[in-house]
């Protein structure tokens, strides 16, 4: 949020606040087909995970390969170290927050905002006034695990209050770790919850797996010293706000479980790295889960935790990479600086991103991407996994297609997933009806070509295709006599 809103103040010569963004910025917006926007860092940070970004050594190194140069007052700390749930003075008031929500509703967009549920930070006024709507350790415990827990002074004395924490990696150290086995804790987060929505249409939480009962207990049992609660958290928040969007970071093969508790979507890390670790056959596999749980998926390449997606796949390989999560169900994900093939990931602490070269390139890919897949077919219609067979070798194993379905409109995409050329002939007899000996066209949007084919040849053989390593079809499907099947 904090670099979003540094380039677009340089572009117009003046500090601009999220209620100073000119129109034309929220009609590109518009015009690129998106619905939601996520705006990632509202909240007002913490001083104290400040003071710690600053002074940080591991972190500095961090900085200075983002940003050579940069300058402390540049690194405004974590925007999950939240100080108070209010907009920072940097972003502007609850005002600014409410108008871009009107701006983002007149142009059919939604509007989504950080929620934190598992910690706060050391600063946040519950730490003082209700300390014990946190995970609470005696001085033995800091001496066994200085970096589990940091001295506070609170109401009724000191306290040594626990560093919130992903399980399988060290502490937090700028934030602090709610009590989910406390009723008092879950009841404010939902009534903190129900104030953020008075500004927004929903929420996407972070690590959203780590306050569910059995996960929490693995973690924190040894220290709460009070009993699972009989219903899971989210499931109480998600009815709190039924017409609300929630997005849940959620790893551990845990988001249908999240599903479950009344989540609108959940991250499909999973997708993403098969798509870049490992091949086709586990990409395939993946997609042939159960479609209502496809559909609630978010699909994406890089968010903040993670590489640019240019640098994981390289230019070679992000084509078929982005066909694949731009046209499959679910949601659609795509992180600032994505769509202009921006190489360098930043820390979140940092409120600039240095300058980097345009891409050409990868902008023209992304903007026929996304207006192809701006169509209603990608959105109200049927999806479906193709059969791919063999065209003279076993290279058609490389490849992955589906295809999408509304009435007369039909799409078929096609991708490489590997390094090596493939070929192979896509299944068509399911989707293909009619008598006649119609020809279809088949355009492909992504590169470009134009491709005749008999009907005849199509229901007995498939549409042949051959697609260099890394590389994807999206086509346009339409002839003589079209009817789509089913």
């Amino acid at each position: 949020m904090w670099p979003w809103l540094e380039h677009h103040s340089r572009a117009h010569g003046r500090m601009l606040t999220l209620g100073q963004i000119p129109e034309g910025v929220w009609d590109a917006v518009a015009a690129q087909g998106f619905h939601v926007v996520y705006l990632m860092g509202v909240w007002q940070r913490s001083a104290i995970g400040r003071q710690m970004a600053r002074s940080d050594p591991r972190l500095m190194t961090e900085l200075d390969r983002a940003l050579p140069g940069w300058k402390v007052e540049e690194v405004p700390g974590s925007p999950y170290s939240i100080g108070a749930y209010e907009p920072d003075p940097r972003i502007g008031t609850w005002r600014d927050l409410d108008l871009t929500r009107e701006r983002l509703h007149s142009r059919g967009i939604h509007l989504i905002v950080d929620f934190v549920s598992n910690h706060t930070g050391f600063d946040y006024p519950w730490i003082r006034d209700h300390p014990d709507r946190y995970v609470n350790g005696t001085v033995d415990d800091f001496r066994a695990d200085p970096r589990a827990f940091r001295y506070v002074e609170a109401e009724g004395g000191a306290r040594y209050i626990a560093r919130g924490r992903d399980p399988h990696f060290a502490p937090w150290s700028d934030v602090a770790q709610l009590d989910y086995f406390n009723p008092e804790t879950r009841a404010a987060m939902i009534v903190q919850l129900q104030a953020i929505g008075e500004h927004c249409d929903g929420v996407r939480c972070d690590m959203a797996m780590l306050v569910l009962n059995d996960v929490f207990a693995r973690t924190w049992g040894h220290f709460v010293r009070r009993s699972s609660p009989a219903v899971e958290f989210w499931s109480d928040a998600t009815a709190a706000l039924p017409a609300f969007l929630f997005l849940a970071e959620v790893y551990w093969d845990l988001e249908w479980r999240l599903q479950e508790l009344g989540f609108s979507f959940a991250y499909d890390k999973r997708l993403r790295d098969r798509l870049l670790h490992e091949g086709a056959f586990t990409v395939r596999g993946h997609l042939q889960a159960e479609p209502s749980y496809q559909s609630r998926l978010a699909r994406f390449l890089e968010n903040h935790d993670e590489p640019r997606s240019i640098e994981e796949f390289g230019p070679g390989r992000i084509e078929a990479a982005a066909t694949t999560c731009g046209t499959l169900p679910g949601m659609r994900f795509y992180y600032d600086g994505q769509l202009q093939g921006r190489r360098v990931r930043a820390p979140v602490q940092l409120a600039r991103w240095m300058d980097e070269p345009r891409q050409p390139a990868i902008e023209e890919f992304y903007g026929r991407l996304l207006e192809a897949t701006r169509d209603r077919v990608f959105h109200e219609g049927d999806w479906a996994l193709l059969e791919i067979a063999p065209a003279g070798d076993e290279s058609s194993s490389h490849l992955i297609a589906w295809r999408w379905r509304l009435a007369a409109d039909l799409r078929v995409v096609v991708v490489n997933t590997s390094t090596s050329p493939a070929s192979g002939h896509v299944s068509m007899a399911g989707e293909l009806s009619g008598a006649g000996p119609g020809r279809l066209m088949f355009a492909d949007v992504i590169g470009g070509g134009r491709y005749t084919w008999d009907r005849a040849t199509l229901m007995a053989r498939g549409l042949y295709v051959r697609l260099e390593g890394g590389r994807a079809h999206l086509f346009e499907v339409a002839g003589q006599h079209l009817e789509i099947s089913g």
